[in-house]
């Protein structure tokens, strides 16, 4: 899965008393930040995914849970990338859920 798939779910996982859903991301930020675009629009169709109440619906076991919303990257933020990590945390935690990053590499 990528980013460039913004109407799936990556991943979804259970961890202790968290649901986690993953997006997995393999793309260089960019000077245009197309990549931006990209994140924002995945980001919005895993909130949707969530307040419309289709995780509920596919595992209703996990109702009682926390929700993280983690991106996995394969590369560090540049600085405009940091900016709108930024917001959409404050966003996606506004919402009542957490964003969690994890990036493995520097940009070169």
């Amino acid at each position: 899965m990528s980013i460039e798939q913004k109407n799936k779910v990556d991943m979804i996982t259970q961890l202790n008393d968290k649901v986690v859903l993953v997006i997995s991301d393999d793309l260089e930020w960019d000077e245009k930040n197309q990549k931006l675009l990209l994140l924002q629009d995945k980001l919005n169709a895993y909130l949707s995914f969530i307040e419309s109440g289709q995780l509920s619906d596919k595992y209703p076991n996990l109702d009682n849970n926390r929700i993280q919303i983690r991106l996995i990257s394969k590369y560090a933020p540049n600085a405009e990338a940091e900016k709108f990590l930024s917001i959409a945390s404050q966003s996606v935690k506004q919402a009542g859920f957490e964003l969690a990053l994890q990036f493995a590499k520097v940009p070169a």
